[in-house]
């Protein structure tokens, strides 16, 4: 792993953000930071997803005549195992470098830690324990998932132990409803959309 994208990852979990990108902020003000290639999906008049191949954003609204509200943000750590460095957004790249195709929670965690930035465990979901444990970072909200133990069909091939899966940013509306649940939602699963100068993401 280069400096350069883990010192990516390192902001995403401090700031919350994506290029100071975030995730309660409007399709356009994404747009105008990460670009025009991305994929969409839209779910009815009421549910909006941009893929950006590693970066995703998703937003929702309660009718087709209100604006698009900001609900996170989720980085698919886990595609680059397949993709490599071209399925980061241009913009991310140009900023911090290539991407290797895994990262190892503990040395990310020993990074923030050296930052006074730490990540707590969180109970994961029945549906996703022992496979997956998930830490968050309490200032930003940041979730971090990672590969708890290896399960045929519950987990990558291409993800070892250790391994972070994602990474998730909740916009601030959406965090008090998630605190009143007693566990946090699953990993967020790999889109099927892929940006057009990106290769197809991985399982």
């Amino acid at each position: 792993m280069t400096p350069y994208s883990l010192a990516f990852y390192v902001d995403v979990v401090t700031t919350g953000t994506v290029l100071g990108v975030r995730p309660s902020d409007s399709p356009e003000q994404v747009t105008e930071v990460l670009g025009a290639d991305f994929a969409e999906n839209r779910f009815g008049d009421r549910s909006l997803h941009r893929d950006y191949g590693l970066a995703e954003f998703f937003w929702d609204r309660a009718s087709a005549g209100e604006p698009w509200s900001g609900h996170h943000l989720t980085l698919q750590v886990h595609r680059l195992a397949h993709g490599g460095s071209r399925l980061v957004n241009e913009a991310v790249r140009a900023r911090y470098g290539r991407f290797a195709p895994r990262l190892r929670f503990a040395k990310l965690r020993r990074l923030l830690e050296r930052r006074g930035v730490p990540l707590v465990e969180v109970p994961e979901t029945p549906a996703n324990a022992p496979f997956y444990r998930r830490f968050r970072q309490p200032g930003s909200g940041v979730e971090v998932s990672v590969i708890g133990t290896y399960g045929e069909f519950s987990t990558p091939d291409s993800l070892r132990v250790g391994d972070v899966y994602s990474l998730q940013a909740t916009a601030a509306r959406s965090i008090a409803a998630c605190t009143t649940t007693s566990a946090p939602p699953p990993p967020a699963a790999p889109s099927a959309a892929v940006p057009r100068s990106s290769l197809p993401p991985g399982p």
